[in-house]
């Protein structure tokens, strides 16, 4: 059987801390197979492979049938923010010792003096240092002995680490020589892994340079052993195809690559639903939604294509890697709703989570939540059964929000009514930042959401941010899922070089553009070339007038194409967008150049999209809205043709989500069966 890339089924998987989602897409039959399967903390592995072993059930397709899985987890994001990795030990250049608690001496909050840092990932004694430095130049100012790396050596292993980040001050300039380095630590240190910073990402800045090896260090045993277990329980399934791991930069990575640097798939869950939006978008400004049980995840686009950033936070960290533009909120389908010591009534940060999870679950949880509040709000049914397996307990969750409605002297459906506006509130207001950054307005944007409670809380988030029109995919349940499959191999180079744009430094430049061309050349046609059969490649350039504190990132097109005007233009031309003016006459730095690599990998097809249409009448029920009961009419989605439209209140259910549509909406259903929710204007209202 032919099981390449582009003749063999091809599976996405997502894996949640509630369910483990996949997508089979089998090119033969042009049809996707869908699969909700519970997560399991314990053996995250053991979920994905029960569950492909489901959804290739449910195809009717032999394990034979495959040619690849492509998968996203947030298991080292959640390894950091929990602070459980590995233990590791950071050697850095003598005198830099105290980089992690020192970090960018900024506070917290202008506004607060009490909030508190972030603490350090990596405690202060296992932070050793080593006398070993560079110029700027990458010239070597100071180097160690071999009695001196005889000491770091014994200290390392004193501290019994699993790990070592070496980091050298000025060692982006010149990696290679910090490699060697790193290399003599690891011949005498055995079995002990020694990651050199500069070699794994060369960039400016020694803080979050520092970071980056940490925590790739502190995290990949844990993705390590995550992915041997993975592989060993595929092969007992006699799947021998290529696992590729969705990295946060929107791409996917081969599973080697994954092992080597698993710090670069941190954000691999939100990128992948972020990559499903931009190619249900077509082209045009979307905002992505993704509303799961612990928080919600909004990424911005202005043109419909991912939007990537080169620095993020990752559990009040620092990270410089690029990756996709996702903002995440504190409110979720599991959020708790509370009230504060000042009468005020609150929803999250703090979760219920999976275990116990919402009230109306009965799995302990006594706290209500958002997905309680949806509850006895009439807006989920009853006797509903989430992913067709979770059954709600409607008189438990209404008990909840009773009891905290006492302190407050209210119904337990105002309660409900006052949580639902309180996040929708964060939602907009997280949203309208984003906005005034980019100098857009929420009208001219279609708002997508998905994950389990997305499409549930869509159109009150719409209401309140001004967006007109909301495209519900066919099933949002799966999306991240879906995102997986719908991903292109990518990886990024980077090199900094701090050095004023001449036409005298031009060669360098161009030369450090060639270099970066060549590893990434090197590095598809040892990683990638087997499953994509060219790559294309784009440089960027973070530059900025000489004296100011941070950078633009110019964005300049193929290696091939760069010029030293092409350069200066780009520049001239981006500043004068974002702030208004540029000085023509001022130098201008270029502080670090990168180059991203992208292989296309065969994309899924659709056949045209056929509702199993009823002409039954849709049942009826009562929603508590705008601090009134409404009757709505409640629709199952497999009968919508496209021919339908429904006007709101509606509620419209699937095995995946529920979807409201409030009074003046309507929908209808494009061609792809995807649904979309619009303002009734006119005389149509």
């Amino acid at each position: 059987m032919d099981n390449s890339p582009a003749a063999g089924a091809t599976v996405g998987v997502d894996v949640g801390g509630t369910f483990t989602d996949f997508v089979l897409f089998d090119p033969q039959r042009q049809q996707r197979f869908f699969h909700k399967q519970p997560s399991t903390p314990a053996d995250p592995a053991l979920a994905v492979s029960d569950g492909l072993r489901a959804v290739l059930l449910k195809s009717g397709l032999p394990a034979s049938a495959l040619s690849l899985v492509l998968h996203g987890t947030t298991l080292g994001l959640n390894a950091i923010i929990q602070r459980r990795g590995a233990d590791i030990a950071l050697v850095i250049s003598a005198g830099f010792r105290d980089v992690l608690e020192i970090a960018r001496a900024r506070m917290p909050s202008s506004f607060d003096f009490h909030a508190d840092r972030e603490p350090p990932f990596l405690p202060r004694q296992r932070v050793l240092e080593i006398p070993a430095r560079f110029s700027p130049a990458g010239e070597v100012t100071q180097w160690p002995t071999e009695a001196e790396l005889a000491t770091v050596v014994s200290e390392v292993l004193q501290l019994k680490v699993s790990a070592v980040a070496l980091v050298t001050i000025n060692g982006y300039a010149n990696p290679t020589r910090e490699a060697e380095l790193a290399s003599a630590l690891a011949a005498k240190l055995g079995t002990v892994p020694v990651l050199s910073s500069a070699q794994l990402w060369p960039e400016i800045r020694e803080y979050e340079r520092t970071l980056v090896a940490g925590l790739n260090a502190y995290i990949q045993p844990l993705m390590q052993r995550y992915f041997n277990r993975l592989s060993d329980l595929l092969a007992q399934q006699a799947i021998d195809v290529p696992l590729l791991i969705t990295a946060s930069n929107g791409g996917v990575l081969p599973l080697d690559a994954a092992h080597q640097r698993p710090v670069d798939t941190l954000l691999s869950g939100p990128a992948s639903g972020v990559i499903a939006a931009a190619h249900l978008a077509s082209g045009t400004g979307f905002v992505s939604f993704d509303m799961g049980g612990t928080s919600s995840d909004i990424s911005l686009s202005e043109q419909g294509e991912i939007e990537r950033v080169n620095r993020t936070e990752i559990g009040g960290l620092p990270l410089i890697l690029p990756v996709v533009g996702v903002s995440a909120i504190g409110a979720g389908g599991g959020s708790i709703v509370h009230v504060d010591d000042f009468g005020i009534l609150k929803v999250g940060p703090e979760s219920a989570g999976a275990d116990p999870g919402p009230v109306a679950y009965q799995r302990g949880g006594t706290q209500p939540t958002l997905t309680d509040c949806y509850l006895v709000s009439g807006i989920l049914s009853a006797d509903a059964a989430l992913a067709g397996t979770i059954t709600l307990d409607h008189a438990a969750a209404l008990r909840a929000l009773s009891e905290l409605g006492e302190t407050l002297g209210l119904a337990a459906e105002q309660v409900a009514s006052g949580a639902i506006a309180v996040a929708t509130a964060q939602m907009a207001t997280e949203l309208n930042k984003a906005l005034a950054q980019r100098g857009l307005t929420a009208d001219g944007l279609t708002l997508i959401p998905f994950g389990g409670a997305g499409p549930t809380h869509a159109n009150f988030f719409a209401e309140e941010a001004g967006i007109n029109r909301i495209l519900v995919p066919l099933r949002p349940g799966t999306f991240c899922a879906e995102g997986a499959i719908s991903a292109d191999i990518r990886r990024d180079f980077v090199r900094s070089l701090r050095i004023n744009v001449t036409a005298e430094s031009y060669g360098k430049i161009a030369a450090t553009v060639a270099e970066l061309h060549q590893l990434a050349q090197k590095w598809f046609a040892e990683q990638a070339s087997r499953l994509s059969e060219r790559a294309h490649y784009r440089v960027e350039a973070d530059m900025r007038y000489a004296g100011q504190a941070y950078e633009l990132s110019v964005t300049l097109g193929s290696p091939a194409s760069i010029t030293h005007q092409q350069l200066l233009e780009r520049f001239q031309q981006l500043h004068q967008q974002r702030y208004g003016f540029n000085t023509p006459d001022a130098a201008i730095e270029l502080t670090t150049l990168r180059l991203s690599l992208n292989a296309v990998l065969p994309r899924p097809t659709d056949k045209p999209f056929n509702a199993d249409v009823k002409i039954d009448e849709p049942v009826s029920r009562p929603l508590y809205l705008r601090g009134g009961w409404v009757n709505a009419r409640i629709w199952q989605r497999v009968n919508i043709g496209k021919q339908s439209l429904i006007l709101g209140p509606a509620v419209i259910e699937q095995e995946d989500t529920t979807t409201l549509i409030l009074p003046g909406w309507s929908a209808c259903t494009d061609s792809s069966g995807n649904l979309l929710i619009a303002r009734v204007t006119g005389d149509a209202a």
